[in-house]
C-alpha cells in the first residue's frame, strides 16, 4: 500500500515586480516552483506562467507603476493563488493607463497584440478590476480545478482559438489580380 501526501499550494503569494521587464522572469520562476511544489499539473502550471508573462508584460508596456513612481522605477504587483475550491487565479496590478485592457485584432504581420487572445484561449475566466486610487488589476480564473487529473487538456484546439484569420478570408488582399498583371 503507497501513503500518497497531498501538498497544498501556499493560500497566497503575492509579489511585487520592478516596472519593466527585467523582472518578470523572476516571478515566473517563483509561481513555477510554488505551483510544483503544491502538486498543480505541469499543464495547468505552463498556462499559469504563460499567462502571468503576458499579464505583466500588458502593465508594463500599457500602465503605469503602482504609487507615484515614474514609468521604470516602481513596481507593479503580481499574485497568485488557489483558492479552496481548486481554483487557480492569478492577478496583475498596475497603476493604470491611458486605455482600458481589452483583446485587440492585431493585423497579420503586427509584432504584437496577441496577449489579452492567449489570456482567453488559455484561461476559464478573466476581466478588469479598477480602485478609487486607479490601480488597475487584471485576474484571471487559469483553471476552475487544478487538482482534476485531466486538466489543461484544453491545448488540442489552442492554436486554432488564438491563430491569424486566412489570408484568403481577409478582404481586398486578392493576390492572384496582383500576379495576373505579371504576364
Amino acid at each position: 500500500m503507497a501513503l500518497v501526501v497531498a501538498q497544498e499550494v501556499p493560500a497566497s503569494s503575492s509579489m511585487a515586480v520592478p516596472h519593466g521587464l527585467a523582472g518578470v522572469g523572476n516571478a515566473r520562476h517563483r509561481m513555477r516552483d510554488q505551483l510544483r511544489r503544491g502538486g498543480v499539473s505541469e499543464s495547468v502550471i505552463d498556462d499559469a506562467v504563460l499567462i502571468l508573462s503576458e499579464l505583466l508584460s500588458n502593465a508594463c508596456k500599457h500602465g503605469r507603476p503602482l504609487g507615484e513612481a515614474l514609468a521604470g522605477d516602481g513596481d507593479v504587483r503580481a499574485a497568485w493563488r488557489v483558492d479552496p475550491g481548486g481554483r487557480l487565479l492569478v492577478e496583475v496590478t498596475d497603476g493604470g493607463g491611458p486605455t482600458r485592457p481589452a483583446p485587440a485584432t492585431p493585423s497579420v504581420t503586427a509584432h504584437g497584440g496577441r496577449g489579452l487572445n492567449i489570456i482567453t484561449a488559455l484561461a476559464d475566466d478573466w476581466g478588469v478590476r479598477d480602485d478609487a486610487r486607479g490601480e488597475v488589476t487584471v485576474w484571471v480564473v487559469v483553471h476552475a480545478d487544478v487538482y482534476d487529473p485531466d486538466a489543461g487538456c484544453r491545448r488540442d484546439d489552442f492554436a486554432s482559438r488564438v491563430a491569424a484569420p486566412a489570408v484568403a478570408s481577409m478582404p481586398g488582399l486578392d493576390f492572384v489580380d496582383v500576379f495576373d498583371d505579371m504576364d
